[in-house]
């Protein structure tokens, strides 16, 4: 009887502490909020470093970057690169490169044999401490190329670790389907022996050598789950900056602050080359507003190693619209990139294989990044990610040939226009955003911009408009 007293009393107890619905009503009882399912949530989780805001990137083929193709001749040109605006120098893979199934004499950069080592014929591992030590004190930081999905076929973990490899339907280890890429073979990220391998290689470099980051080849083939792992444990040792050779939007959530634009790159060489006219530039512009999250940013370039080796120089690839092709990698929505030599109006396919040195020279092209790179870092409006703002396209009478657009925030406005083609025109536009005061990029005179406002462009010419 006793027994059941206390049963009945329980039960009543639980009774008096629900509503007819069954719903705890304890006043002592804290209810955890049920999350809105219909809440917008922030995308991009991770945080940029501060220095990335309105940052330029310079890639360095160090093979070719000196004839020397070391570390402390690269060195040297550190002043010459702060001078020109560059904040952020990308060293191609530094990693000794495999004999076996080798391309060429020297062999790619991109078949690493040990993901622990110095190439010897850039340097030693001090010579790359004092390159990154040397750029520290400029105020520039230094991103390393890694290659994580595959390795040379004589890389030090063949030997250790054969099952840590991707196999064929023979059995035998392969190179990455589809592609001619003979002189590697694939890993294999189902194991996590791999991940854990690869996660401490990479945090190795920023741990001895004080690196800043890296760009990371072919990032798509190696799944997200893993970068996003990395960037965490990457920025636990100190905040980095993380480029992925893709195009896709979540390795924007937890891993890289930055993807290629090759889309971008792609619409701009079909236009200056005839193939396409600039709605191929409105598809790419709608396609990152409304498809890649807020907060993110992409990288925009006329070149870079793949680009210049195995397509073309950037005379080849934009021909007569290669500068409005540079000043829109700028101005437009994108972090921008000189691959070396460009600011040297390098006109040669460099060797990717073999030792073949840039010829340097004083350019007008140098000049005009010089330029386009202190407008930039001056106006907030083409800063980066969260901190720039977006293009907003202005209608005008030639809209296949031209294109317009503005990008303003509170401080500072910027009203672009471009044609894109072989013939002059005289161009009009529509609504008001644009009207306004200006100072011409490239100009000391004021200008008014308002409704009867009439551009004369010359063919592939562009103007620039700074408020």
């Amino acid at each position: 009887m006793k027994n059941l007293i206390i049963l009945v009393f329980a039960v009543s107890s639980i009774l008096a502490c629900t509503n007819d619905k069954g719903v705890s009503t304890n006043a002592n009882e804290t209810m955890e909020p049920k999350p809105d399912p219909f809440q917008p949530e922030t995308y991009v989780k991770l945080s940029h470093p501060e220095w990335s805001k309105n940052a330029s990137i310079y890639q360095i083929n160090t093979r070719q970057f000196s004839e020397e193709g070391t570390f402390k001749a690269a060195q040297t040109q550190l002043p010459r690169l702060k001078e020109l605006g560059v904040d952020i120098i990308w060293l191609m893979p530094i990693h000794a490169i495999g004999k076996k199934n080798r391309k060429g004499s020297l062999g790619s950069p991109y078949s690493v044999k040990d993901y622990y080592s110095v190439n010897p014929e850039f340097g030693t591992l001090q010579d790359l401490k004092d390159f990154v030590n040397a750029a520290h004190d400029q105020d520039m930081y230094v991103i390393l190329d890694w290659v994580a999905n595959h390795t040379a076929w004589d890389n030090v973990l063949v030997e250790e670790h054969p099952d840590w490899y991707d196999r064929d339907y023979k059995g035998d280890f392969r190179p990455t389907p589809w592609w001619d890429w003979s002189d590697i073979i694939d890993l294999d990220y189902r194991k996590p022996e791999v991940r854990q391998y690869m996660t401490e290689a990479l945090k190795y470099w920023v741990e001895e050598a004080n690196i800043d980051g890296y760009r990371c080849d072919v990032a798509g083939m190696v799944p997200v789950e893993f970068w996003n792992n990395v960037r965490k444990e990457l920025d636990a040792i100190k905040p980095v900056f993380m480029l992925a050779e893709w195009e896709s939007r979540d390795l924007h959530a937890k891993a890289f602050d930055m993807t290629y634009a090759w889309s971008w790159n792609e619409a701009v060489h079909k236009i200056c080359l005839g193939q396409a006219d600039v709605n191929a530039l409105y598809i790419y512009y709608s396609w990152n507003e409304s498809a890649f999250p807020d907060n993110s940013m992409r990288m925009t370039f006329v070149s870079n190693h793949d680009k210049n080796a195995w397509e073309g120089t950037m005379y080849e690839q934009f021909g007569e619209g290669l500068e409005a092709a540079i000043v829109l990698s700028v101005v437009g929505e994108g972090m921008p990139l000189i691959y070396n030599g460009q600011e040297a109006g390098n006109s040669e396919r460099l060797e990717f294989f073999e030792k073949d040195p840039i010829q340097w020279k004083d350019h007008v092209i140098g000049d005009l990044y010089k330029k386009l790179f202190a407008l930039m870092k001056s106006n907030t409006a083409l800063w980066h990610a969260k901190w720039g703002a977006t293009i907003v396209k202005i209608p005008n009478n030639n809209e296949s040939d031209v294109l317009s657009f503005v990008r303003q925030n509170e401080n500072d406005k910027v009203f672009a226009v471009f044609n894109f083609s072989n013939n002059s025109k005289s161009v009009e536009f529509k609504e008001e955003l644009y009207h306004g005061t200006y100072k011409e990029f490239n100009a000391k005179e004021t200008v008014m911009l308002n409704t009867n406002t009439v551009l004369e462009l010359a063919p592939w010419s562009y103007k620039v408009y700074i408020k």
